[in-house]
C-alpha cells in the first residue's frame, strides 16, 4: 500500500486486489497505522478507505476492523477467488443447477440454422414480438400484470438496471438477511446501503420491512421462491401481509426476483403492483441452463420505460438469437416435461435432506428451489468440520449482514443415497466435539 494522497492509496489498493496481493477476506491495516506508515495524516487515509467502501472494495465491520470484501467488484485473478481444488472433495458450495437436468441445446440450436439465418440490423434489433408474446402469457398465467415488458442479461443485470433508474449512490435497500451474495456485492459497488430483513421460510418478515422501511429504504428486493441460500418462497399470507404494509409506501420502489420459475414446485404470489414503481424480473437460467442471460422484466410503465432506455444507451438488446432459443425451448413439450422431471428430483433430494437434518435434530431451511440452509454456531468450525469429512459447503458470512451464522448447502449436485452420509456430517460439525480436558 503507496500513496501520499487519498486517490493514490485507494488506487494501490485496488491494484492490490486485482492482481490479488490483497486476497478476498484479507485485513487492511487500521487507518492510524495506515498513515502512520505512508507519514499522511489519519484524515487522508480514512478518505482513502471510504471511497473504496463507496465501491465496495472493502467492508468494515466494527471490531472485526477493515476488510476487503469476499467478492470485489474488480477483476483479478480467478485462482485467488476460488478454493484450490481438492481430489475427493465433493464441492456442495457453488449454488448452480444439476446439469444432468438441463435441456440439451443443440437440437434447437439446429432448428435456429432455418430460422434466424437472416442477418440483423441495428434498427430491427430488440425484443421479438413472438417472444414478448408468450413471455407475458407465462407471467399472466402466474398472475403477474405483464402489459409492459423489457429483457435483461439475466436476473442480476435486471437488478442492477432497476436499480440505476431510480436510486442514487448512498440510498438504502432493503434487502432479505441471509441474501442473494451476488445481489449484496451489486449493491455495495453501486455505492447504495443494504438494510437487512429478517426471512422465515415464509419470505421476509413483515415487521423487518417495515423496520427497513422506517430506516429510509428507497428500495426493496423480494425473492418470489427459491430464495438464496435460505429456500424461504413467500407464501399467500405473508404476501397480502406484505401489500397490505407496502400500500403506505407508493414511492418504494419495489423489485421482485422470480430466478427458479419452473423449477419452482410452490406457486407464485406476486406483490407486484404493491407500489407504484414496480418489477418482477423472471430469468431463465436455473431451469434451462446458466450461459442462457435473458430475464424477463414486468413492471410499470415508467420503470420498464427507464430500464429499456438505459439498456439501448448501453448494451442495445438482448440477443435475438437468444431469444429465439429461449422461444424454441419454451415451445418443446420434451423440455417442458424435463423441467418438471428437474424440479420434481430437487424437491426430493431437498426435502429428503431436511428431514435426514431434523430427525438428527438439527434445525434446517429449504422450502424451495436447490439450496438448504443450516444454522450453525461457527461457522469456521463447522466448514472446516466438513471439508475434512469431504463435503466443500458455503460460508454463511457470503450472504449475511446482521443474521446468525450458518451454512448453505447445495443439493443439485448430491444423488439421494449420499444425503444420510451428509447429513451425519452436518450434525457433527454443527455440534463438533470439545477436545478433551487437560489434567494435572
Amino acid at each position: 500500500m503507496t500513496g501520499a494522497t487519498a486517490a493514490e492509496i485507494s488506487v494501490s489498493i485496488e491494484s492490490g486486489i486485482r492482481r490479488a496481493a490483497l486476497a478476498p477476506g484479507d485485513p487492511l491495516p487500521p487507518v492510524r497505522a495506515l498513515a502512520a506508515d505512508l507519514a499522511v495524516s489519519p484524515a487522508t487515509v480514512s478518505r482513502a478507505y471510504a471511497e473504496l467502501r463507496q465501491r465496495g472494495l472493502i467492508v468494515t465491520a466494527g471490531r472485526h476492523g477493515t476488510r476487503v470484501r469476499p467478492r470485489p467488484p474488480v477483476a483479478a485473478r480467478r485462482a485467488a477467488l476460488r478454493p484450490p481444488p481438492a481430489p475427493g472433495l465433493r464441492d456442495l458450495s457453488q449454488g448452480e443447477p444439476d446439469p444432468r437436468l438441463l435441456p440439451p441445446l443443440g437440437p434447437h440450436l439446429a432448428a435456429l440454422a432455418d430460422t434466424a439465418s437472416a442477418a440483423i440490423s441495428y434498427s430491427d434489433a430488440g425484443t421479438l414480438p413472438e417472444f414478448a408474446e408468450a413471455a407475458r402469457d407465462r407471467l399472466v398465467a402466474d398472475g403477474v400484470p405483464a402489459a409492459e415488458l423489457a429483457l435483461a442479461g439475466g436476473a442480476l443485470d435486471g437488478i442492477e438496471r432497476l436499480l440505476g433508474a431510480h436510486l442514487r449512490p448512498g440510498d438504502a435497500v432493503a434487502v432479505e438477511d441471509p441474501g442473494w451474495a451476488n445481489q449484496l456485492d451489486l449493491i455495495a459497488a453501486l455505492g447504495l446501503r443494504p438494510i437487512g430483513v429478517p426471512v422465515d421460510d415464509d419470505g421476509p418478515l413483515v415487521a423487518g420491512v417495515a423496520a427497513a422501511l422506517a430506516a429510509g429504504a428507497r428500495a426493496l428486493i423480494v425473492t418470489s421462491r427459491a430464495q438464496n441460500p435460505t429456500g424461504a418462497a413467500l407464501s399467500a399470507d405473508r404476501a397480502a401481509a406484505l401489500r397490505t404494509l407496502l400500500a403506505g409506501y407508493a414511492d418504494l420502489l419495489l423489485i421482485e426476483d422470480d430466478h427458479a420459475a419452473e423449477l419452482a414446485r410452490v406457486p407464485l404470489h406476486p406483490l407486484a403492483g404493491a407500489t407504484t414503481h414496480w418489477a418482477l424480473i423472471r430469468s431463465v437460467s436455473k431451469p434451462y441452463g446458466p450461459d442462457l442471460r435473458l430475464a424477463v422484466l414486468a413492471g410499470d410503465e415508467t420503470t420498464v420505460a427507464r430500464v429499456a432506455g438505459r439498456s439501448r444507451v448501453g448494451a442495445g438488446w438482448v440477443s435475438t438469437v437468444l431469444q429465439r432459443l429461449v422461444l424454441s425451448l419454451w415451445r418443446d413439450p420434451a423440455v417442458t416435461a424435463l423441467i418438471d422431471r428437474a424440479a420434481d428430483s430437487y424437491e426430493r433430494r431437498r426435502n429428503a435432506l431436511v428431514d435426514a437434518l431434523t430427525e438428527r435434530g438439527l434445525a434446517a431451511h429449504g422450502r424451495s428451489g436447490i439450496n438448504v440452509w443450516v444454522p450453525v454456531t461457527d461457522e469456521t468450525v463447522a466448514a472446516t468440520v466438513l471439508r475434512d469429512a469431504g463435503w466443500l459447503v458455503a460460508p454463511g458470512a457470503l450472504y449475511r449482514t446482521a443474521a446468525g451464522p450458518g451454512l448453505r448447502i447445495t443439493i443439485s449436485p448430491l444423488d439421494e443415497p449420499e444425503l444420510p452420509a451428509l447429513a451425519d456430517a452436518l450434525t457433527r460439525a454443527a455440534h463438533p466435539t470439545p477436545p478433551p480436558t487437560l489434567t494435572a
